[in-house]
């Protein structure tokens, strides 16, 4: 069973999100089964799989204290992928949700705010020696800023080439416990999040590596 880890900081990064999305993908795309883990005290991930009516993916409740025997536990259970979510915080819960992980996705939006606010995790990730991605999330397309914000980044790491978009489709998809793929599947929207999946399963394949670059250089 491979583990990602989404983990950033700052608040309103995206992380929720992501790994919702990124985990219908992973089962639709047959990288299952897929698992998630809620360890942000929010419970927002926990609280959208709650009003999903599809079972894939599924999901398992943990304390910060055990995550490590859970997760040998859902490795013995057959899953294929397990998925967490992070607080938004630099803490002890969040270094020991890293620590468990193959790979750890660092979704940014691109601003001065949080390329400065994603040292710290950075920081944490490559202390722990573990690899990393970054993901550029609500990019507005064509925007000069989002490439200043991947060149900034790709000075401490891999930089997705996928960039998630602001776009409100999917914010609202997830109102309904689901994903863009299962209320919009030609949209563009999905096809980014299709487009993610894939790089990330490369990733983890080993086709394409993230570990330590050079000192990240926040912007100021």
């Amino acid at each position: 069973m491979r583990v990602v880890t989404f983990a950033c900081q700052k608040g309103a990064a995206g992380k929720t999100t992501l790994v919702g999305h990124v985990g219908v993908q992973a089962e639709l795309a047959g990288a299952g089964p897929v698992v998630l883990l809620d360890t942000d005290q929010q419970g927002a991930l926990a609280e959208w799989w709650n009003g999903r009516q599809p079972e894939r993916p599924a999901f398992a409740h943990t304390f910060i204290e055990q995550i490590a025997d859970d997760i040998a536990r859902l490795r013995d259970l057959g899953f294929a992928l397990c998925l967490i979510d992070s607080q938004s915080a630099v803490s002890r819960a969040v270094e020991q949700v890293i620590a468990v992980a193959d790979l750890v996705v660092i979704p940014c939006r691109p601003s001065p705010h949080d390329l400065r606010a994603a040292a710290k995790t950075i920081e944490m990730v490559d202390n722990l020696g573990k690899s990393k991605v970054f993901v550029l999330n609500g990019a507005t397309p064509g925007d000069k800023l989002t490439a200043d914000a991947a060149a900034v980044l790709s000075e401490a790491g891999a930089v997705s080439p996928v960039h998630i978009h602001n776009d409100p489709e999917f914010a609202d998809s997830m109102f309904g416990g689901l994903t863009v793929m299962e209320v919009a599947p030609d949209s563009g929207p999905a096809k980014e999040i299709v487009e993610l999946w894939a790089y990330l399963s490369d990733v983890l394949d080993g086709a394409g590596t993230s570990g330590r670059a050079g000192p990240f250089r926040a912007v100021r």
